[in-house]
């Protein structure tokens, strides 16, 4: 068994505690948000398992959530059997997938079943739903290199941490505004490349170290996060305390790389054209 279903009704009372766009916020900025979900269907253990959340009786309701269950099984007095989830998807509603397109591909889900928590799905039932999600999800709207949460099995995966200040979409404004789309490091620019597929493209990383982060750190978006490309971002979380930008230049000056400029097709036909005038061959 590697996934089960969550229902939430909320005409039957709140199951958010903040409520549900509170949450969203949060999960949005932090990457995760873990909360303990009452699995009355749950017969045995689920741990690590993905964790469907159904939005029902609403008159619209659907697939509105992802998550790994990160607990085993728990005795809650009030609630029953119970495990944490650990949410790292949850779409507006009204742009979750519809319980029509849920119905039509199981037919044989009980998806308004008051008991649907905790249900465990079939290799087939989860396979489909996976399609399902991954052909209606977008790309993740800061980091559009991580796969969309859910479209992959968790034994597929291996969990990459961003922390709150790197997820903070408005963080995120306020460092490009300053520091441009521009790797720190190496210079890469993805639209100078890749044209206008790569234009905003471009990993934020926080500066800060955490042993710095106390309860009253207050974040500078110009002075604490820089924008770094993909390779460079992982390269400065390489080792358990970060590489600054500073070093990693020193780094790849050390192996014989020096910092250049991105040159157009238009550039290198040029130059072609020169070194044809000159009777020099192309450079191989």
């Amino acid at each position: 068994m590697t996934a089960i279903l969550l229902g939430w009704n909320p005409d039957h009372g709140n199951s958010w505690e903040p409520n549900y766009p509170v949450v969203r916020d949060r999960l949005f900025r932090c990457g995760t948000v873990r909360k303990r979900w009452s699995v009355r269907g749950l017969m045995h253990g689920a741990a690590d398992a993905d964790a469907w959340l159904v939005l029902q009786g609403t008159g619209t309701g659907g697939l509105i959530g992802h998550g790994v269950v990160a607990s085993a099984v728990v005795e809650d007095i009030d609630d029953g059997p119970c495990v944490d989830v650990e949410f790292d998807a949850l779409l507006d509603p009204g742009d979750h997938v519809r319980l029509h397109e849920l119905a039509a591909l199981l037919p044989a889900v009980p998806w308004e079943a008051a008991s649907l928590s905790g249900r465990h799905l079939t290799e087939a039932e989860e396979t489909a739903i996976r399609g399902l999600w991954e052909d209606h999800r977008p790309l993740d709207d800061i980091d559009p290199i991580l796969p969309v949460p859910g479209a992959y099995p968790q034994a597929a995966l291996t969990r990459v941490s961003m922390n709150r200040y790197e997820r903070d979409p408005e963080a995120r404004r306020i460092c490009l505004a300053q520091h441009g789309f521009s790797c720190a490091v190496c210079r890469f620019d993805f639209e100078a490349a890749y044209g206008p597929i790569g234009r905003g493209f471009i990993s934020i990383h926080h500066l800060v170290p955490a042993s710095q982060l106390s309860s009253g750190y207050e974040l500078d978006p110009i002075q604490d996060l820089l924008p770094l490309c993909p390779n460079c971002h992982a390269m400065a979380h390489r080792r358990g305390v970060a590489l600054t930008p500073a070093e990693l230049r020193r780094m790849m000056s050390g192996a014989g790389f020096v910092e250049g400029s991105v040159v157009t097709q238009n550039q290198l036909d040029s130059q072609a054209g020169a070194r044809k005038l000159l009777g020099e061959s192309s450079p191989h």
